[in-house]
């Protein structure tokens, strides 16, 4: 493995990476063959694992990108940690790209290899020598090695690298698209190994404390990434009550993972972390669900933190009061008219549709990629007492299905969602960038989306005119570029079909056999 500048990806060796793993099954062999294959290697505990912590539901495979950019992301966002991946050499440049599109100026590690040296385990050497190479307390605290999809199908054994070397932390995960169904969740693997690794340490004996001191006061952990004004918001909320708001998880550096663990109430902000949970409930924290969104939500959030802390009734009463009176007086000053259908694979999609909905809009549809949880049962009871159907582990036909049918005024979504409804003419906004990177706890997110939102249906005119002057035009026959009509032949289209047809026929046939 080699190092690179800082704003730069590690060189991908040219040559190493195979496209094939053991008896010809390749990277891109479907995700039953690859999980057969990392369970005949060992990794069945994984994969049962995973099967528990991530209901997979209808469909078997990610929809949205690589699962183990969320996981890449969470190590690319901490100080002093050092990321490695071992996977192949495309799906390691698609994910660096990406990476360093959403902004991460840090290096990327690869351990390249090829089918020998995946079958002999001459590939889990070299990631061991990379590590050892890597280790230096002077520059990190911690080196996060990942598998991808092949070393995880192959079997390599992560496990079996020392946990500390030179004082700096190994942490091995394995991020398979047939285990982990997104990138959300994938954030989760990350941060459950690490708060794991940071509890063990805890247990043996005293740590570091955070490089901003301890809090004065309880802190209440907060599980899930958010937009930066949202923790400080929540704090303000939690001040009343004589609390205070905890490190976010996935955290920023190491320490912070010791203070996560000391709140003794963790609110699970987006209810997909799992693995995360678990650690924490091993700590004996109190787990919160749901969040401060909309007038109805902050009230139910407050009270229930304010109970698993035992804070008095009127102190819990004093936080309510306090921002009850500006989150209503922004919802109304801020008010959202129209239909919409909502979905996206961030897990903040309930608690955004519910924001929605307390700001006046017509949400008939939710739709998220991440799985039901117990922590986000509330959020759907409320969604579901209002009429709104909500979909977990919704597949983008599922998101299409549902705009084509309630013909929405406004279609929030993912990318291929957003690009269905504009060629419908339906205006739409994506999820990620547009809806769920903006405030929404407390009074700061009560009228944070009306200005985007109406402005994007008051496009709905616009959308219409350009459907009718585009009619007909870069579909079907008329696909590409042309200096005059396409010349069409229905006979040389009907004779190709017929081929195609015989084809299918003898195929069919062959499967009776």
């Amino acid at each position: 493995m080699t190092d690179a500048p800082q704003d730069q990806t590690l060189d991908l060796t040219a040559g190493l990476a195979p496209s094939q793993v053991t008896d010809g099954m390749g990277c891109h062999a479907g995700a039953g063959q690859m999980a057969a294959a990392a369970r005949a290697a060992g990794n069945s505990a994984l994969l049962d694992q995973y099967a528990a912590d991530y209901p997979q539901g209808p469909h078997d495979k990610p929809q949205s990108m690589c699962p183990a950019f969320g996981s890449l992301r969470v190590g690319l966002r901490m100080r002093r940690v050092a990321t490695v991946l071992s996977g192949s050499a495309c799906c390691v440049y698609g994910l660096t790209f990406v990476s360093h599109f959403y902004g991460a100026r840090r290096s990327v590690g690869y351990v390249p290899f090829n089918s020998e040296s995946l079958v002999t385990g001459k590939l889990f050497e070299d990631i061991r020598d990379a590590v050892h190479e890597l280790a230096d307390p002077d520059r990190y605290d911690a080196v996060v090695v990942t598998n991808l999809c092949v070393p995880t199908a192959s079997g390599v054994p992560l496990k079996l690298l020392p946990s500390e070397i030179n004082g700096v932390r190994i942490v091995g995960i394995d991020v398979p698209g047939f285990g982990v169904p997104t990138h959300a969740e994938a954030k989760d693997v990350l941060a459950g190994a690490m708060l794991k690794y940071a509890r063990t340490e805890v247990e043996a004996g005293p740590v570091a404390a955070p490089a901003t001191g301890r809090s004065d006061r309880p802190t209440v952990a907060l599980l899930g990434e958010m937009f930066p004004a949202d923790p400080m918001m929540i704090g303000a909320m939690l001040a009343p009550m004589g609390l205070a708001a905890g490190p976010v998880v996935p955290c920023r550096e190491w320490r912070e993972l010791y203070a996560a663990l000391d709140s003794k109430v963790v609110a699970a902000i987006h209810p997909f972390y799992t693995a995360a949970i678990r650690e924490f409930q091993a700590a004996g924290r109190a787990i919160v669900g749901s969040a401060p969104v909309g007038f109805d939500g902050t009230m139910d959030w407050l009270q229930n933190i304010g109970d698993a802390y035992g804070v008095a009734a009127d102190r819990i009463a004093a936080s309510q009061n306090a921002f009850g009176g500006a989150i209503r007086g922004a919802l109304a000053a801020n008010p959202i008219k129209g239909r919409i259908t909502l979905s996206g694979y961030e897990g903040s999609e309930l608690l955004v549709a519910r924001l929605l909905i307390e700001s006046g809009a017509d949400v008939v549809y939710v739709g998220t990629a991440c799985g039901r949880t117990a922590w986000s049962e509330a959020d759907r009871a409320w969604l579901a007492a209002r009429g709104v159907a909500v979909t977990y582990r919704a597949s983008l036909e599922d998101d299409c299905a549902a705009m084509a049918g309630f013909q929405p005024d406004l279609a929030i979504g993912t990318t291929p969602v957003v690009q269905k409804a504009k060629q419908l003419g339906i205006p739409a906004l994506y999820f990620t960038n547009l809806i769920s990177a903006r405030p929404l706890m407390g009074p700061a997110g009560a009228g944070s989306l009306a200005t985007v939102i109406n402005a994007a249906m008051g496009n709905k005119a616009r959308m219409a005119g350009m459907k009718a002057f585009f009619d007909g035009v870069g579909s079907g026959d008329t696909a590409g570029i042309w200096e005059g009509s396409p010349n069409l032949r229905p006979d040389f289209r009907a004779a190709h079909q017929k081929k195609l047809d015989k084809l299918a026929k003898a195929a069919k046939a062959e499967e009776m056999i």
